[in-house]
């Protein structure tokens, strides 16, 4: 499908990094999980979603791993940047960079504030960073820039009005969710402004 006013061709269903196999000693279980994700990039599979807290820091070191030798080439990679661990403006690219680092790319497709509610977006917008977003698009060092949202529908009205270069919102929706969160009505409402929308 296309993907908001990005022009990209994202697969219908994305690949969710948050929950991979374990071994008993709670690690991700390396050869299973790389069997998983390029056996759902052969099937057309182009979407993969981490972030910095998954498998307690392990999944984008995994990621970087395993889609050396082109795979990297091959897919639309999103992160987030863990909003409660930035503390002063300084460390939004003290975290950055540690993910690119982790991730072994020099670019991240899809940068998201990750799980925004009201009062982490007035913490992080007080921080500046909506600015600092700006400036590492324009440094490429990610293609897209968006947020993850868990609060109620007023709220991500507010966040999506706030700032015109959202590229992708992501939320939490099913059949249970129609009318949580951000639920339908905010699904339409991003979706009328081009945002993508996983």
């Amino acid at each position: 499908r296309l993907f908001g006013k990005l022009g990209w061709q994202v697969s219908v269903l994305g690949f969710g990094c948050m929950r991979f196999p374990k071994t008993e000693a709670g690690r991700i279980d390396v050869p299973a999980a790389e069997r998983m994700v390029k056996y759902a990039v052969e099937q057309g599979v182009n979407y993969l979603d981490t972030a910095y807290v998954y498998h307690e820091g392990e999944s984008e070191h995994f990621l970087g791993e395993i889609l050396k030798g082109g795979w990297r080439q091959k897919v639309h990679l999103a992160t987030k940047l863990p909003c409660w661990e930035a503390k002063t403006p300084l460390d939004f690219d003290r975290l950055l960079n540690e993910q690119l680092q982790k991730l072994q790319t020099d670019y991240i497709d899809v940068y998201l504030l990750h799980a925004l509610d009201g009062q982490s977006w007035q913490r992080m917008r007080g921080l500046g960073v909506l600015e600092w977003l700006c400036k590492i698009k324009t440094e490429g060092k990610v293609r897209a820039i968006g947020f993850s949202f868990h609060d109620c529908f007023e709220v991500f009205k507010e966040i999506i009005d706030a700032y015109e270069d959202w590229d992708v919102c992501q939320i939490q929706y099913n059949y249970m969710n129609q009318n949580y969160q951000a639920g339908t009505r905010g699904l339409e409402y991003a979706a009328a402004r081009r945002l993508g929308v996983v």
